[in-house]
């Protein structure tokens, strides 16, 4: 299924850009080849002889992991930069720019402005580029003279060293002098040209020419209602994608390019749910298990009670990707690539109270600030976030007060903290049972200037506040006000009734709805390019979404970006017991 060298692509396997860049026509391509940022990533150049069975000096395996630094991370096999020269006399090195950051992580390539940045995977560096001329199988249609020379011929050993370190391409081009001009060792370069040849040259697993597989992880403690919303709704994508069927027809009478080009890339769906017992240390084998099994190309959603870690960790260990799991818990990191979050759970209410406090202009630069908490997995998500937003600031750490399991949130606590830490601000990582006892801070002298409150770990609560403390709590709120979700949520639930779904969680359903509208444009947009860094490449560029998310304002991605939701809102309870919001969306 994949193309090589010397291969003539099938109807459906052409490159990906000459769908995408359809309207650029050979002759204009060659007129404009200063627009081109490369057709190679960051190091292209003669491959040397080596020691017979390593590469570079390296065991092939060891110089697969090597190259893959260099494409990644701008490193040289010792550990130095890559070092190169851009717009002719400026110099930079790798770490400023990888490969990567033009070409993506699959190397299928990208746009940004009037720069086309072409693929420079395995599949593609060596074999001609044809342009933009007609498919393969229009061409049996067509004299020979009408026949468009290639765009590029393809690279070879000779080539691709002049490209790297001349710029210029197998037909003597000048590329854009944005692609930078690197100086490697044969050794060096012979080791990048070796990641590049296996960079998406085969395609991932989960994949035929019939069908695309997918899988979703349930834990075999959650909740049985929530268990069947999620798979209901996923299910019913399933149908959807698998009810179509123009493609068989015209696969079966032919047709036109332009709708084999459509038609043929498409894959029908199959959705396995894994279920998943026993204590959480031991999932990761039993997803090892299910995967050897059954390989899939990614997983979709999943639910799990406590931490998702487990999960996270297997999709990183074999690079599958996760999209949109339902937890509270999700790995919190910022170099992981394989699992795209919603959100940061807790964890982003305690980033945003933190963030709100240092730009209010209600409360004092100085004042002293304290978090309340018990030692419970989701109050700690809401201090660490708050701990990491402060450090990230360069703020002094806040105090920290932690309660016992059998410590009651009373009035005689709240006299207690107001005397030892007076003029504080208080962050309350607790639950329901604190709101109507709040009142009593309204009385300490100095009152504080400031009390926070997760709307998250109080529940359906909020309405027990004391109106007392309204004045001065704030709440952190990571979803859509109320008033603000009756145009999405009517879509939503216009859905589930066309499809007889019926509806149990609306709020984990929408988010599965979500899920299904997304996989739908990451699919068209891979089209028959099934790589799976590809598909998350693709995540990374898709544009911010309104619409059709339910229980957030905006999802927002970009390049490297694993938590779709961006914001949290910072509301206050009025004395009617609507919330009023006092932040954007916005707030980090």
């Amino acid at each position: 299924m994949t193309l090589r060298s010397g291969q003539s692509p099938r109807p459906g396997n052409d490159p990906p850009f000459r769908a995408r860049w359809q309207p650029l026509r050979v002759g204009a391509v060659a007129g404009r080849w200063s627009l081109v940022a490369g057709l190679l990533s960051g190091a292209l150049c003669a491959v040397v002889a080596a020691q017979e069975g390593t590469i570079g000096g390296y065991p092939p395996d060891e110089a697969l992991e090597l190259g893959e630094r260099m494409y990644r991370e701008g490193l040289l096999p010792s550990g130095e930069p890559m070092r190169a020269f851009v717009s002719e006399d400026i110099e930079v090195d790798g770490t400023m720019f990888s490969c990567e950051s033009c070409h993506l992580r699959s190397g299928m390539g990208s746009i940004e402005g009037t720069v086309i940045t072409y693929p420079t995977c395995g599949s593609w560096l060596f074999k001609p580029l044809q342009g933009a001329e007609m498919k393969p199988l229009s061409q049996e249609r067509v004299p020979d003279r009408l026949d468009p020379p290639p765009f590029r011929p393809s690279y070879t050993a000779s080539t691709l060293s002049r490209a790297i370190r001349l710029g210029r391409d197998p037909n003597g081009r000048t590329l854009n002098y944005v692609m930078p001009r690197y100086s490697l060792s044969s050794a060096d370069t012979e080791v990048l040209i070796h990641y590049l040849k296996n960079l998406s040259a085969e395609f991932s697993p989960g994949v035929d020419d019939t069908t695309l597989r997918f899988a979703t992880v349930v834990s075999h403690d959650v909740d049985p209602e929530d268990r069947e919303a999620m798979v209901a709704t996923l299910e019913a994508h399933v149908r959807d994608h698998n009810s179509q069927s123009r493609h068989e027809e015209r696969r079966a009478r032919g047709g036109p390019f332009y709708k084999e080009e459509k038609y043929a890339p498409y894959r029908r769906y199959a959705l396995s749910v894994w279920q998943l017992d026993g204590a959480p240390e031991t999932w990761g084998d039993q997803l090892e298990a299910h995967y050897r099994e059954e390989p899939v190309f990614a997983l979709l959603g999943g639910i799990a009670t406590g931490e998702w870690a487990p999960i996270h960790e297997f999709c990183e260990r074999n690079r599958i990707p996760n999209l949109f799991p339902l937890t509270e818990y999700p790995v919190i990191s910022d170099t992981d690539w394989y699992t795209l979050y919603l959100d940061k759970g807790h964890y982003k209410e305690g980033e945003t109270a933190a963030r709100y406090i240092r730009r209010s202009d209600a409360i004092p630069v100085d004042a002293p600030v304290v978090q309340v908490f018990r030692d419970e997995p989701s109050a700690r998500m809401c201090v660490r976030g708050f701990a990491d937003a402060r450090s990230k600031m360069r703020l002094t750490a806040a105090g920290e007060v932690e309660l016992g399991a059998d410590d009651a949130a009373d009035a005689q606590l709240w006299r207690r903290l107001a005397e030892e830490h007076p003029g504080a601000v208080f962050a309350l990582w607790l639950g329901e049972d604190i709101l109507t006892m709040l009142g009593e801070l309204s009385s300490a002298d100095p009152p504080p200037p400031a009390v926070f409150v997760s709307a998250s770990l109080v529940g359906d609560g909020l309405g027990s506040l004391a109106k007392e403390a309204r004045p001065f709590t704030y709440i952190t709120h990571s979803a859509s006000i109320p008033a603000d979700e009756e145009r999405t949520r009517l879509a939503v639930k216009r859905w589930l009734q066309a499809r007889k779904v019926p509806e149990i969680n609306f709020d984990l359903q929408s988010k599965m709805y979500f899920l299904g509208w997304t996989l739908a444009g990451m699919v068209k947009m891979m089209r028959d390019d099934f790589y799976r860094d590809y598909f998350f490449d693709i995540a990374d560029m898709m544009r911010d979404q309104y619409y059709s998310i339910a229980v957030y304002p905006r999802l927002s991605f970009g390049p490297g970006q694993r938590y779709a939701s961006k914001g949290c809102y910072v509301v206050q309870l009025t004395e009617d017991g609507t919330l009023e919001k006092v932040s954007n969306w916005v707030v980090h």
